[in-house]
């Protein structure tokens, strides 16, 4: 497997924002963040293709996709250290997945569908389809957002993954998400206090 895909071990809670686009897990990623006082691992895929819509005047392909898997799992281990109990993720690599078999016919590159399957999080949240789209140069599919939600959702089935769907406003969803993240901090501080008590 292409190494820079792995991720490395770190003991704190890594959380993932997890939908189709436009669906505020930017937004979300921001407020988390702030809340919990840490930080968090941006979208790389938004920087990659906006330069080379800009330079190319090209949109993804699926060449693109490696690149792109490869920037964020570096970015996600870089900023995994720095994170304070808590590393809040805009995207991670079963989302590039997804995308891949969306948009180029069910193809998905085996490395990056091993490391997608591999690399573990606590947590994903996934965004409903009830926010206003928001156009730029590089989202475009407006009217299929139903169908991309439905395919987000069955990739956190079919891969057994822990999510919770948030809908609504902005308040409402971080309120939500506070809570299930809350949820299993406590559990791992529990189960921390337990393993001390025993040793």
């Amino acid at each position: 497997m292409e190494k820079r895909l792995t991720q490395k071990p770190a003991n704190i809670v890594k959380v993932v924002l997890f939908g189709p686009e436009s669906t505020g897990k930017t937004t979300l990623s921001e407020l988390l963040a702030i809340h919990y006082n840490t930080v968090w691992a941006p979208e790389f895929a938004r920087d990659y293709l906006q330069n080379k819509w800009n330079n190319e005047r090209k949109t993804c392909e699926a060449e693109d996709l490696i690149p792109i898997a490869i920037g964020q799992m570096e970015l996600e281990n870089k900023l995994a250290k720095k994170a304070d109990k808590v590393l809040i993720c805009d995207t991670d690599l079963l989302e590039t997945m997804v995308y891949s078999e969306e948009y180029y016919g069910g193809f998905v590159n085996p490395d990056l569908e091993e490391a997608a399957l591999k690399n573990n999080y606590d947590l994903y949240l996934l965004t409903y389809i009830d926010t206003p789209w928001e156009a730029d140069d590089l989202r475009d599919r407006p009217e299929q957002r139903e169908e991309m939600f439905q395919a987000f959702e069955k990739a956190l089935q079919k891969y057994n993954r822990p999510y919770v769907k948030l809908t609504g406003g902005i308040k409402k969803r971080l309120k939500e998400a506070v809570s299930a993240i809350d949820d299993i901090l406590d559990r791992r501080e529990n189960l921390d206090q337990y393993s001390q008590h025993i040793h």
